[in-house]
């Protein structure tokens, strides 16, 4: 018995407006995501090949030159480096994590919302106007203890204002992505709250709470108006904290403007060591994260 209704393709056709409308999209957003690799793609190779013609194993063992020197290098800058953003780790990671495990564990949901919106304004608050209060809060204070002016440690703790707010966040939303059932299986079990955030949920956590801090350390890295506010520069090998410290930001925007070739060409190398330094800490976080899966 044969039927009465005519036969139809399951096959749409290339023709039709919404093959056609498909196809348009999908070439747009390729387009699109190429076009935004262009810029990325052009500043990684100009600095690769401008850092690369530059770099030297004296270039990280030696100090910065003077005007029509030759040679030298900037070894006291990648050590200054080092030193302010382990110094605004030290701060701002611990007081970060915590305060997102309070307002994630323990606060009122209406101080909770107070703390994320501070947090949200604080990070999108000018480099520069950190540097400000931290010239205000730390140099001008070590000048009144007669403990220096400029320093590693004012440098460290403008780059912590920076750090705070991105690990806060990244920590507060990774907290929140941990699944209640785990919190009522482990109170279930006769666990604390302590027990349960520190045994279960910090735990579960980790991997984003890890990768929150790379990107906090890998911005502070690149920094430089806070820095010269705070450590300025230094043609030496830091030796204290309270003192003047180099940093690779400040030696490239010093370096860069300059009429010297030779300081021109430290400044692509120290811009080079900046970015392979940020894709080491990503590499490592990657590398933290990956383990702990």
């Amino acid at each position: 018995m044969t039927s009465s209704f005519p036969e139809r393709s399951l096959t749409r056709s290339s023709m039709s407006p919404r093959t056609l409308f498909n196809t348009v999209m999908t070439i747009v957003a390729f387009t699109c995501g190429v076009l935004a690799l262009i810029p990325l793609i052009a500043v990684l190779s100009y600095v690769i090949i401008q850092g690369f013609s530059s770099l030297s194993p004296s270039v990280f063992l030696e100090l910065p030159p003077k005007a029509l020197q030759k040679g030298g290098g900037f070894g006291n800058a990648i050590l200054g480096t080092l030193l302010m953003v382990g110094i605004g780790a030290v701060i701002s990671i611990p007081f970060g994590v915590l305060g997102a495990i309070y307002i994630t564990e323990f606060s009122s949901p209406q101080v909770a919302r107070g703390i994320r919106f501070a947090a949200n304004v604080l990070s999108g608050v000018p480099s520069i106007i950190a540097g400000v209060f931290a010239y205000g809060i730390v140099v001008l204070s070590l000048v009144k203890l007669n403990l220096g002016s400029y320093s590693a440690l004012g440098g460290g703790f403008a780059l912590a204002i920076l750090m705070l707010p991105i690990i806060l966040r990244t920590t507060d939303e990774a907290l929140q992505l941990v699944s209640q059932d785990l919190r009522q299986a482990s109170v279930g079990l006769g666990a604390t709250k302590f027990q349960t955030v520190s045994q279960v949920v910090l735990p579960a956590a980790l991997p984003a709470i890890v990768t929150g801090s790379t990107l906090a350390i890998a911005r502070a890295s690149g920094e430089t108006a806070p820095l010269l506010f705070t450590a300025l520069f230094s043609n030496f090998w830091p030796d204290s904290l309270f003192q003047p410290t180099a940093s690779l930001a400040v030696l490239v925007y010093k370096y860069a403007i300059s009429p010297f070739k030779n300081w021109q060409s430290l400044a692509w190398a120290a811009s080079l060591i900046l970015v392979l330094m940020v894709l080491i800490t990503s590499i490592i976080a990657r590398w933290a994260t990956s383990k702990k899966d």
